[in-house]
């Protein structure tokens, strides 16, 4: 399908290139793509079904982990079904509308994963400073009030961009040089002014990550003051210990999507599949490594996991 020039009529269908420059290696770069979508799906559907059918593990905490394994789930399966469509069929045809609900889906569950994040933050805050008031001010009513408001928050700051994509002419071009349907990617073949686009997109970014991370931060500041008060080493240890797979999941989630909001506001010399591919990292890795990490760093998990699959054994 080739690119069109202006000529006056809105586009309703689009063509996703996959990742431009490497047409010729999609194949091959397919292979890591569905091994780690594979991982994803199976590392947190086993993750949920354990968690939500083990008493032992009806801990807020893991309560939390089990919101972040849903988002992990929705977050993969909104891209990498397509992308592997691309990859192995060609299949990169999508109607404008469809295109739509995808950016609301993806950016929406990449703003509810970043909310659990710092409701887990929150978590570890009062399960190390508040150790014997945990669960009565963590009860499960208010975790279900925190699920709702986190996903509310999600939807209200996404659905505008609905409306902003819709208002717009797509009529320079059909061709998007990508595997999946971004703001701004989209909003960049319009043949409109885009700067509200452009400046509600950065009003997200501001009023939703940015403000989790310094939260987070605050948060794991107050922990460590706490934790260093704390007069055993080995309490200090154990305090620690609780907090090291939440860290560790946390640089996961926002380093690479810092470094891609990086590359594609200041690497004007980057390659294109550079950008594309980093956008892919910040989409897969998550959900793939956040069960192991959390399977690795969690002892409960870890044995629930190990009588899973020992079980089965016999």
């Amino acid at each position: 399908m080739a690119a069109l020039n202006h000529t006056g009529v809105s586009h309703t269908v689009f063509h996703l290139l996959g990742i431009p420059g490497l047409e010729d290696q999609h194949m091959w770069i397919s292979i890591p793509f569905f091994i780690s979508y594979t991982i994803a799906l199976l590392g947190n559907s086993l993750l949920i079904c354990i968690i939500l059918t083990k008493r032992s593990l009806c801990e807020p905490m893991y309560l939390f982990l089990c919101m972040l394994a849903g988002a992990d789930l929705v977050l993969s399966t909104c891209t990498v079904p397509q992308t592997l469509a691309i990859f192995w069929l060609r299949a990169g045809e999508i109607s404008l509308d469809r295109c739509i609900t995808q950016v609301f889906f993806l950016s929406s569950t990449f703003i509810s994963e970043s909310g659990i994040l710092l409701v887990m933050a929150f978590d570890r805050y009062i399960a190390i400073c508040y150790p014997l008031r945990y669960t009565t001010i963590l009860t499960h009513a208010l975790i279900g009030k925190i699920g709702v408001t986190i996903f509310l928050r999600s939807y209200s700051t996404i659905l505008p961009i609905v409306f902003l994509l819709k208002r717009l002419n797509f009529c320079w071009s059909n061709i998007l040089p990508n595997t999946a349907c971004e703001h701004i990617v989209l909003a960049h073949v319009s043949c409109d002014d885009i700067r509200v686009n452009i400046w509600y997109g950065f009003f997200v970014l501001m009023s939703t990550l940015v403000i989790d991370v310094v939260l987070i931060f605050i948060s794991y500041v107050l922990i460590l003051r706490a934790v260093f008060c704390i007069p055993t080493r080995d309490a200090r240890h154990k305090a620690l210990n609780t907090c090291g797979a939440h860290i560790c999941v946390i640089i996961l989630f926002y380093a690479p999507g810092i470094f891609s909001v990086l590359t594609q506001r200041f690497g004007h010399n980057i390659s294109p599949h550079i950008h594309v591919l980093l956008a892919i990292v910040y989409i897969l890795a998550p959900p793939m490594l956040n069960p192991i990490i959390y399977g690795v760093k969690t002892k409960q998990i870890r044995d629930q996991v190990v009588r899973v699959f020992f079980r089965k054994q016999k």
